[in-house]
């Protein structure tokens, strides 16, 4: 089984430790709040985390989240097939607190992962079979 999560939040991989540069060790830090959240229920085979660009105005974002944005889509995959549905992810991962103002784009009045919220919605998640 595959996952896509589409965020506007700044989950970038970068590895950096402590005493590396503070936008590295941030960004670190939300790739792994995002990475331990979906442990929740599943151990994660990561397969990319890719930066992009683009017009995110019908990806379903909340209605706050439109135009050109900066965003991260993390593919992984997982070895059991019903473990996680987009109902689990969307449950997980709501209110689950995260840094901003890294690299993100979107304005997030927030610091936290929303998934519920009509307005301020900025992850997403797609499951496919591979």
């Amino acid at each position: 089984m595959r996952v896509t999560l589409t965020t506007v939040i700044d989950i970038t991989e970068t590895n950096a430790r402590n005493k590396e540069d503070k936008l590295a060790k941030q960004q670190q830090a939300n790739y792994l709040t995002m990475l331990q959240t979906v442990g929740l229920r599943v151990n994660a085979n990561p397969i990319h985390c890719i930066e992009k660009v683009g017009d995110v105005s019908d990806f379903g974002f909340g209605t706050a989240i439109t135009g050109k944005q900066r965003y991260w889509e993390f593919l992984f995959e997982h070895d059991y097939e019903g473990a996680v549905t987009e109902e689990t992810l969307t449950a997980d991962f709501d209110l689950v607190p995260i840094i901003t103002g890294l690299k993100d784009t979107a304005v997030i009045n927030n610091h936290a992962f929303r998934t519920k919220d009509a307005t301020e919605k900025n992850i997403l998640f797609k499951l496919s079979d591979n």
